[in-house]
């Protein structure tokens, strides 16, 4: 659907949102669905009974948040809320009003409802800009449903609306276009009187491009195919093709926040894409990350993290890529620390897989929590201060030095833990050799 919230001023408590959009608005504006019937996309939340058509159709009583990235829809729907003669509509801008204008429009839904028995629908667009205050001016009026609320965010709510706010509200996520869907709307918007009506034709090759463009997003979709229709006004040509496309769109907008979920998300499948072993896909997740002007030292961090964790000695040279690559950006900088990123991110992704470092230490982390500390053996305290010896410190040690092996049978651990093993190599890669090592070692060092 052709949601553009960016586009358009919120309107004030007093008005709801007007009908008519000029012929001179941007066509992403012109093309927003004035009726349910006119939505495209987001059929799991607009199907017959579903609480969102329900809401739309002015029979749902439950606050919503509806969650997700531009141009899904978010705004359209609001508006649509708008149509139902029984409610008052009031929209409010987090980036504009505060905690009186929040009050304000609920002691006016309130009379509202005493006098005049209407519901009052409050929408507030980007309410992950509202303070913890701000929100919870909303908690009391939402539960006595004084107001309906609407409220919409790009970011996950789980980490930006308060959760007695959430615990309130139904939760809606709202799902990026389909490359059908994208299609129906730059057909819609060539062929409709609101939007081009005609004027112009579109080449297959360029409308895979612009639906490829536009990741999901329906306003970025229409912006596009508009700056596109403009680029001929100077050639009086009609074919949109893709070299026309190619002059007006330079690159696409990747949809990642630094602050928000997807910062977690991409940074969360780059690592798990690693682990999986496909440098391909762990490629993608790195570029976006790039592009969109993600800190590489986050992200050098994040390897070096990860050559422990997942890879640790099964390729000892892991951790070894990793640091040096946080090294080229410390010394280096962007853009040029792209490449030891992308080597590092290769070498970690291509390289055999191993947990054992972090399960050891998180078992021996474990057991010292639940109590298995025990004493130092007496044989390994240290002796070099007056009276040790009589202590029983040091006193005993065998140092493996003096022997050609280099190892000897002698009890490191306390009593407790004889025996226990936190290091188990796989056969991964060079674990597979420590693996026979560490059995010869520890027979020697425990005689068994």
């Amino acid at each position: 659907m052709t949601a553009d919230e960016g586009l358009f001023e919120l309107p004030s408590p007093e008005a709801a949102p007007a009908e008519t959009v000029p012929a001179t608005a941007p066509l992403a504006a012109r093309m927003r669905p004035r009726s349910l019937d006119e939505v495209v996309g987001q059929s799991h939340l607009l199907r017959p009974g579903a609480p969102l058509r329900r809401l739309v159709d002015g029979g749902a009583a439950s606050s919503v948040v509806l969650y997700g990235p531009p141009g899904t829809g978010k705004t359209t729907i609001a508006r649509l809320l708008a149509t139902a003669e029984t409610r008052h509509f009031v929209a409010l801008s987090a980036l504009s009003s505060g905690v009186k204008e929040v009050r304000d429009v609920i002691s006016d839904a309130r009379r509202r409802r005493d006098q005049h028995g209407q519901q009052t629908v409050l929408f507030i667009d980007e309410v992950h800009r509202f303070s913890k205050t701000q929100q919870d001016a909303l908690l009391g009026a939402v539960e006595d449903r004084v107001v309906l609320l609407v409220a919409a965010t790009t970011e996950n709510p789980s980490f930006s609306v308060v959760s007695p706010l959430l615990s309130r509200s139904l939760v809606l996520q709202l799902e990026p276009l389909t490359e059908d869907e994208v299609r129906e709307l730059l057909r819609r918007a060539i062929a409709d009187p609101r939007g081009l009506d005609g004027s112009v034709s579109l080449e297959p090759d360029a409308e895979d491009a612009l639906v490829r463009l536009s990741a999901g997003d329906a306003r970025r979709a229409l912006t596009a195919l508009e700056a596109s229709a403009d680029g001929l006004a100077d050639t009086g040509g009609s074919l949109i093709d893709v070299p026309a496309v190619e002059r007006t769109i330079t690159e696409v907008s990747v949809r990642y926040d630094r602050q928000g979920d997807q910062h977690y998300d991409v940074i969360s499948a780059f690592i798990k894409s690693i682990r999986g072993s496909d440098p391909d896909a762990a490629l993608h997740y790195l570029a976006r990350m790039l592009v969109a002007g993600e800190d590489p030292r986050f992200v050098a961090r994040r390897l070096m993290v990860h050559a422990s964790e997942d890879i640790g000695l099964a390729d000892p040279t892991a951790l070894q890529a990793a640091v040096a690559a946080a090294q080229t950006v410390e010394l280096i900088g962007m853009p040029e620390a792209r490449l030891a990123l992308a080597q590092a991110t290769v070498h970690l992704a291509t390289a055999p897989k191993s947990n054992t470092v972090i399960v050891g230490i998180d078992e021996a982390m474990a057991d010292v929590r639940n109590g298995a500390v025990g004493a130092v053996p007496a044989h390994l305290r240290q002796g070099r201060y007056t009276g040790a010896k009589e202590l029983g410190n040091a006193v005993g040690y065998r140092y493996p030095h003096r022997v050609p092996e280099g190892v000897l049978e002698q009890q490191y651990p306390p009593d407790e833990l004889v025996g226990k093993d936190y290091y188990r190599p796989t056969q991964h890669g060079v674990e597979r050799t420590l693996r026979e090592r560490l059995a010869k070692l520890r027979r020697a060092v425990r005689g068994e």
